[in-house]
């Protein structure tokens, strides 16, 4: 995926209210932008940081720029959560993840279950269903070690149960982590964070749902997932 137009670069100034970034472009101009990331944003929010922009022309917006990227230690990360499910429909449609790989149909945002939710990609063929699920992965890194996720999220439980339901009633699952950065090998569940979540994530994998993680390639000029991750479910310590 590909920055059309050209993304603009800027310092980060703070980020705050979750949605609202403030930030400087290098002719000194400062202004407020919109953030597209409802998480803690660990290791990616910090004054100082050089990020990138992208500009919209819609006079109706509030905000016309979206922060896209940030410069985080060496690693350039995609924190935009709103690419996660294109990116991964992109890496499935190129071959990149074996396991959801043959599939002929492919559905977005379609809605199932019991609760009126909707799951991000659903492929289909005949009868025969997948639903995956995607979740962004920007978390701050130790020796390539992304973690998920990076605060407490009610929400990724309750999909996890999901998918395990779907797979109960003869279904296939995934749980794909798309991990918007290019210094990690493997992704885990943050056990500290939302011990919930990582057990919750751990039952999933018991019960069918095949837990996934690709890589992705990250620079000023687009974003492209290229590899697999290992996901490690052991439990830390």
């Amino acid at each position: 995926m590909e920055f059309d137009p050209p993304l603009i670069e800027a310092t980060l100034l703070r980020r705050y209210k979750r949605f609202l970034a403030d930030v400087r472009t290098p002719d000194g101009r400062e202004f407020t932008a919109h953030c597209p990331n409802t998480g803690s944003m660990m290791g990616c929010m910090e004054p100082g940081s050089r990020v990138w922009l992208s500009h919209s022309p819609d006079p109706r917006r509030k905000y016309a720029h979206t922060w896209q990227l940030v410069e985080s230690g060496d690693a350039l990360v995609g924190i935009n959560t709103g690419l996660s499910n294109r990116l991964v429909e992109e890496a499935i449609g190129r071959g990149l993840i074996a396991e959801l790989a043959g599939w002929p149909g492919l559905r977005r945002e379609v809605r199932y279950g019991d609760q009126g939710s909707r799951i991000d990609l659903l492929l289909e063929d005949g009868d025969h269903r997948c639903y995956v699920e995607v979740k962004n992965v920007t978390a701050a890194v130790s020796e390539g070690v992304a973690i998920f996720p990076d605060a407490v999220s009610a929400r990724g439980s309750k999909h996890l149960e999901e998918l395990m339901l779907m797979v109960r009633k003869g279904h296939q699952a995934a749980l794909v982590f798309c991990v918007q950065r290019g210094d990690v090998h493997t992704v885990r569940p943050a056990d500290a964070i939302d011990p919930l979540y990582g057990q919750r994530l751990r039952e999933a994998a018991q019960a069918g749902v095949r837990v996934l993680a690709c890589g992705a390639r990250v620079w000023p000029g687009g974003v492209l997932l290229e590899r697999v991750l290992d996901v490690d479910l052991s439990r830390a310590g």
